[in-house]
């Protein structure tokens, strides 16, 4: 393994300047180690070297060495990274390398303590989803031709996942028998096994029920089917090829934003919430087991309502 820092990483007190032979020692040791146990990629290796190459030639200034630095020192490096304008996601990465550092030595008996016990990752905020705008939606599902049982079969998936916030895997995996069209329901098993009801709406369910009475039968010829969504072949639409044709009536649609599988999930819970929706209903259609795992999308409705203030307010 080599000894040399990956470029740009190494920022801090004391930049450009030579490690100590012991501290270099240490620092390669580490890696040899965390390598050996865990099988790690050369770039986190690298992430690794660099945080702790850092840390070193900072406490170095101070006359200190890594193996010996206390919390203190170690606590004045992370508040010279922030006062520098470091991310908080790279302020996290290095208070990991540091405690993984520590705890090694401790375990090897190199450190009687671990000075990183109290150091704390700045906490991270949760990515917004992408969500479309409710003309994004209208114009994406007008795309597909609904006089090819194929585009049928689209318009009527598009339709579903947009008014039920499916995952596209339970989408594509709905079977006949999992489909109440009298009561407008879909019966989807999510994550973890966990069953749940969901109502299509009214727009949906004809879509569906469209699809079901002419695109299906169009498509299936004689051939049986468990599948809802089939292929021409007869069989059940992969989850990778249902996106990959979302991709192409998006960019129809002359639609810009970044999509993920997601996207239209993400926009039916956003835009159930921006029209007043309980966040504890949104929970249970999502499927989700944790409320704080559907609470990202009052972020994402407060986001859009401060967006309509500043377009629509004479003061915004």
């Amino acid at each position: 393994m080599t000894g040399s820092d990956a470029p740009g990483r190494d920022e801090g007190a004391g930049i450009g300047k030579a490690l100590s032979p012991a501290d270099q020692a240490r620092i390669e040791g580490f890696l040899d180690a965390v390598w050996m146990e865990h099988g790690l990629s050369e770039h986190t290796l690298a992430a690794y070297r660099s945080d702790l190459a850092g840390a070193a030639r900072h406490v170095a200034a101070a006359g200190s060495s890594l193996e010996r630095a206390d919390r203190a020192e170690l606590f004045g490096y992370l508040a010279v990274r922030v006062e520098g304008g470091a991310r908080p996601r790279t302020t996290a990465r290095l208070v990991s390398s540091l405690r993984r550092f520590y705890r090694w030595l401790h375990r090897e008996g190199l450190r009687e303590d671990d000075p990183t016990a109290d150091l704390t990752a700045p906490r991270l905020g949760r990515p917004l989803p992408a969500a479309l705008t409710e003309a994004d939606v209208e114009a994406l599902l007008a795309v597909p031709d609904v006089t090819d049982p194929v585009g049928l079969r689209d318009r009527s998936m598009l339709e579903v996942l947009y008014a039920t916030g499916l995952r596209v895997s339970e989408l594509v995996g709905l079977t006949m028998d999992s489909v109440n069209r009298r009561q407008g329901v879909v019966r989807v098993v999510g994550k973890g096994g966990r069953e749940r009801l969901v109502p299509m709406g009214e727009e949906a369910a004809e879509w569906l029920g469209r699809y079901l009475g002419e695109g299906r039968p169009d498509l299936l010829g004689q051939r049986p089917a468990e599948a809802v969504f089939v292929t021409r072949r007869g069989e059940g639409l992969t989850r990778q090829a249902f996106w990959y044709r979302i991709k192409r009536y998006a960019e129809a649609a002359a639609i810009t934003k970044p999509l993920s599988p997601h996207t239209l999930r993400h926009s039916f819970a956003t835009h159930l919430l921006n029209h007043g929706a309980d966040l504890r209903v949104v929970q249970m259609l999502l499927g989700h087991s944790d409320l704080s795992t559907t609470q990202i999308y009052t972020h994402v409705a407060r986001h859009r309502l401060r967006e309509l203030h500043a377009e629509h307010h004479p003061r915004g």
